[in-house]
């Protein structure tokens, strides 16, 4: 079973910078995706970024674009969600989550951006952590 634990949020100055980390254990397979998602006040969770085993393929949603960037570390399968130029608007709970594909073709069917689009495409989540800006 995936197991998914960030850390990272906090509170942040709007202009300032957060370094969000998941850790995963308990993959069976080499090719899966992991997305970053979050939920504001009042809104539906939405996904913020996604990327896949292979790290050439990547989304970001328009709104963290030039902002936010994702990228791995397989050596401690960890996933981080580098975040910068923080706005008031990107408060939220913030979470991880996996994917794993059985193959590698299969990995290739769906893109990340895809798979950023809906919260289904993920069956293992973390418990999330908080991400505050305000002054």
């Amino acid at each position: 079973q995936v197991q998914l634990v960030e850390s990272g949020g906090g509170l942040v100055q709007p202009g300032g910078s957060l370094r969000l980390s998941c850790a995963a254990s308990g993959f069976t397979s080499n090719y899966y995706a992991i997305g970053w998602f979050r939920r504001a006040p009042g809104k539906e969770r939405e996904g913020v970024s996604c990327i896949k085993s292979s790290s050439s393929d990547t989304y970001y949603a328009d709104s963290v674009k030039g902002r936010f960037t994702i990228s791995r570390d397989n050596t401690k399968n960890t996933v981080y969600l580098q975040m910068g130029s923080l706005r008031p608007e990107d408060t939220g709970l913030y979470y991880c989550a996996a994917s794993q594909f059985s193959t590698p073709f299969e990995a290739r069917l769906t893109s990340a951006q895809e798979m950023c689009a809906s919260d289904l495409s993920f069956p293992s989540w973390g418990q999330g952590t908080q991400v505050t800006v305000s002054s």
